[in-house]
């Protein structure tokens, strides 16, 4: 039986290449397995574009992106890495050119995201603008799936948002996507896979019991619970307390930092100052 390959087109847009870091340093399965093995037998992914991991440059791999668009609809999974710059036409991201004039990374995503079997929003500025669109975002940095939304794009993006991104919540949902087809993912209302989104990181949370006690971290480095040092775990969906870091070495407040909330709407701006308690008040607020 022949070997489905589901071609995989990855754009970056404004960001600081975390996510592709992240999920380069995959351990199970290991990068070079998802993009060289059959992960599920009989189908496989094959990584067609990549700006900063690829061999080629100049305008053979940009063929690429125009063979894609043209010659494989609903066949290939979109990639965004990095929020879309929007201000002024595009014009403070571009990749390649067309005709002598820069097509600019929302034009990309716009014309690639349109024909695609899926999008995945990797990383919290492709999912939400992130910090490119922290204020006073002179570029105009938006998220995949409001720019889809703008443009009247229907094509589903899947959002993994993290800064960056746990490696296996990106493996897990292509996994998913190999086993049982696009429809087996289950959405929460922003988009993100509930496999890894679905709890809150307060109810799984090791200082879980200190919290319950009223027992309080008054600085780093005390035990108790990091909420009055600005712990956003009750209102952070996530599995990082039960997945870990680094191997399942470690994790935010494992390493004595209070959750940042990097995979809400809401960050940077309306999670900072980072080390201060917010209310949600300060968090109702902050979404106006």
């Amino acid at each position: 039986m022949a070997t489905k390959k589901y071609p995989v087109i990855w754009l970056q847009g404004a960001g600081c290449t975390g996510c592709s870091v992240s999920i380069l340093n995959a351990v199970s399965p290991r990068i070079q397995n998802l993009l060289l093995d059959e992960l599920v037998p009989g189908q496989r992914l094959n990584l067609m574009f990549h700006a900063t991991i690829m061999g080629g440059q100049g305008e053979p791999v940009i063929e690429v992106l125009k063979d894609a668009e043209k010659n494989r609809k609903g066949d290939y999974i979109l990639v965004v890495e990095g929020a879309i710059p929007t201000a002024e036409g595009g014009a403070y991201g571009s990749i390649g050119e067309k005709a002598g004039k820069h097509v600019t990374i929302q034009q990309s995503v716009e014309e690639l995201g349109q024909n695609a079997l899926l999008t995945l929003a990797i990383g919290t500025c492709a999912a939400y603008g992130g910090i490119p669109a922290a204020k006073p975002n002179p570029t105009l940095c938006k998220g995949v799936k409001m720019v889809f939304n703008e443009k009247g794009i229907g094509t589903l993006v899947v959002n993994l948002p993290g800064c960056p991104l746990h490696p296996e919540w990106f493996t897990g949902t292509i996994s998913v996507i190999l086993f049982s087809g696009v429809q087996a993912l289950a959405l929460d209302d922003l988009a993100r896979p509930k496999l890894f989104y679905g709890q809150l990181v307060h109810e799984n949370c090791p200082r879980r019991a200190d919290f319950d006690k009223g027992k309080f971290a008054e600085k780093l480095g005390d035990a108790g619970c990091l909420y009055k040092l600005g712990c956003k775990g009750h209102y952070t969906n996530a599995d990082c307390p039960l997945r870990q870091w680094n191997n399942g070495v470690n994790w935010c407040v494992k390493a004595g930092s209070p959750c940042l909330a990097c995979v809400e709407p809401e960050f940077p701006d309306g999670t900072s100052p980072i080390y201060e308690k917010i209310s949600f008040e300060d968090l109702i607020w902050s979404q106006k």
